[in-house]
Formats: structure tokens, sequence, C-alpha cells
């Protein structure tokens, strides 16, 4: 799946004018309380509209839907309240809610002063930054329309997750609820609503079945202490058992993924973002190597190192260049086998990284 990049040049603004004034983002309801303390928060988009994300559930995403994260935080003895303001995409959400997500990202960081550092997410595909704000990402199928937390046993619709360590941490993803889903290597749990069971595949590993175990009670708690819980080892439960008559079979075998696989490091890339022309054009000014000097504050750059993409926005670059660098990057993106890297937007003097750095080392 690649998403189109027609609305994303859309919420960036056109010939030098943008479309975000501050006095308009104040007018946004979604926006009162935010950024006021340090924490997390999150809003989903509902039908062009910013909605309130509860703070139970956060780490949960519907693959839907797109939402904006908002990380608040003071620098160890410092008052300065500073901010990181992600858009995630889900793998289905449609071109208006991702379009929708990104302008009201703009906006958000237009209210906040320009202050934040924005980042751009996509599911399944998210930064360690972004990781790191939850215990869990939890990936569910659908919108948020879909019920989780209200249990009508007569309504609910069973869901199957699956547990399975990736890249160093345990990723949680909603798979098609059939046996056929079930991997010896992973570790799932059977939602059916008011009854729980986590299944421990045979090779699944402690972290696998640790995060299940949280996750499994955290639903319970969620659900006022109402389902009943079941932990079942793949070789050990009996063919008699509930699970193996309610979790239906039907399903297509799942391709089996490496597990930790390591994406191969592709070559690092700088491209400048100039309308020096008179057109606003992108230039390869280098490769493989990559000299910090090169970023002049008169132009905008997108420095690509593979598994992450940087826009830097030089403290003189014209206004077409500011307000398009993200756009040009994303399209970019399109045109590359990493599509969906995460990516960051730095404004020269604000926001540099270790990271960033360590690009040009």
């Amino acid at each position: 799946w690649r998403k189109p990049i027609k609305l994303m040049f859309l919420c960036m603004g056109r010939n030098g004018t943008p479309w975000v004034k501050k006095a308009s983002a104040a007018t946004e309801k979604a926006w009162e309380k935010a950024g006021q303390r340090p924490g997390i928060q999150i809003w989903r988009i509902v039908k062009f509209k910013v909605t309130h994300w509860p703070k139970e559930d956060h780490g949960k995403f519907y693959s839907g839907d797109s939402y904006i994260i908002l990380r608040t935080y003071k620098k160890e003895n410092a008052e300065e309240l500073l901010y990181d303001l992600h858009f995630w995409i889900g793998k289905y959400s449609t071109q208006d809610e991702y379009g929708t997500a990104a302008y009201k990202t703009v906006e958000l960081d237009i209210f906040l002063n320009d202050k934040p550092v924005q980042h751009r997410e996509v599911q399944q595909h998210e930064s360690q930054m972004f990781k790191s704000y939850f215990n869990e990402i939890t990936i569910m199928k659908g919108g948020a329309e879909t019920g989780f937390r209200h249990v009508e046993p007569t309504k609910y619709i069973p869901r199957l997750f699956q547990f399975r360590r990736e890249k160093g941490s345990v990723v949680v993803k909603e798979v098609q609820c059939f046996k056929e889903s079930l991997d010896s290597d992973d570790v799932f749990i059977f939602d059916a609503g008011l009854e729980l069971y986590q299944w421990n595949g045979k090779t699944s590993n402690k972290d696998e079945r640790f995060a299940a175990l949280q996750y499994v009670q955290n639903l319970k708690s969620d659900r006022n202490g109402r389902p009943k819980v079941e932990t079942l080892e793949e070789d050990r439960i009996s063919p008699k058992n509930a699970f193996n008559t309610k979790l239906p079979t039907g399903g297509k075998p799942r391709q089996k993924k490496a597990r930790d696989e390591v994406d191969a490091p592709s070559e690092k890339k700088l491209y400048k973002v100039s309308d020096d022309s008179g057109k606003l054009l992108v230039q390869l000014i280098s490769s493989g190597e990559l000299n910090k000097d090169d970023l002049k504050s008169e132009d905008a750059f997108v420095v690509d190192q593979g598994n992450h993409v940087f826009v830097w926005i030089g403290s003189r670059a014209s206004e077409d260049e500011k307000k398009n660098a993200l756009p040009m990057a994303h399209f970019y993106l399109q045109q590359t086998d990493h599509p969906y890297a995460p990516t960051t937007v730095i404004v020269e003097g604000k926001g540099e990284s270790k990271e960033f750095d360590s690009v040009f080392e």
C-alpha cells in the first residue's frame, strides 16, 4: 500500500502562503489543554474533526484511522516545556483522514508557537522514539467505531491478537481470527469478549509470553474483571478445550516472517529543496558519506539514512521551501524501497539530536 501525495501538499500551503494561521489554530477546541504539562496526549481524526483519544487506550491504534500524538516534556533542571509532535497513519486510513491529520498537526505546531519537532509515523514502521511512549503498541482492524471495551456477549466480535518480538520489542497485531493464524513461534490472545484465552506457541519466548499476560490482565481490568481468563500451552492443550471449538477454521495460512530480521542498510543521501531557480526543485547533493557543512541556512534539505528520514529547514529558507519540504520528502519516499520510513522535521538550531548528528559521522 502506498499513499498518494496530493493532500500532503494541501496541508503545507502553496506559494509561500501558510494555510494555517495562529488565530485559526486557536479556534480548535481540541487544542485547549494541549501541551500544558508533561505527558502524552492523543487525538483521533473522525470525519475531519479532531477527537480526544482516552488515556486508557494509549498505545491502541486502529489500522483504518489516523492519529495525532503530542509528547510534552522538560529537560532536566529546566522549566521550559518542549514537544515532539507525531501524526500516525494507519494502513487503511483514507487519504482524507491522513491529510486532515497532517494539516491538523501543522495547526497544533503553530498553536504551540512552532516549538514542536514534527514526526511522520506509518503503521508497522514507527520510530523507536514513538514506540518508547507505550508499553506496547496494539494494531486493531477497522476503525474506532468497532467495540473494544464495552462488551455485549450477543454482539461482541471475537478478535485474535498476535504477540511477536521484532527488532528488540514485542509487537501486538490483530490477525485473522482463524486457527490458521496461529504460529508456534508466537503468543496469541483469543478475545471472545467475556472469555480470554492466552495461547503460548511451543517455541515462543518469555518476552512475548509476559507481554501477552500483561495485555490480557489489562483487558480483564478494562471490562471490570468480568472475563474468564485461561492460559494454554500449544503442546498440552486438550482437543476438547473450548478454545478449539470457539476459534474457527477457514483462514489463509500466514506467511512466516523471520524473527528480529534486520533491514539491509541503505546508502545515505542528501537532497536540497530549493527555489533559487524560480521553481521549487529537489536536487541530489551527495550520497554515501554525508557532510553536515552541506546544509545551508538558505535552503531546506532531505537527509535520508534509509531507516529514518530527516527534513532540515534552514533558518533563512524561503516560505515555499519551508512549507513544501515535508511534502517533497513524502513524495520522494514513495519512489524508494523504504516509503514508510519515519520522518522528522528539524528547524535549524531547534530539535537537532544525537540521532540526526550521527547521520553525518
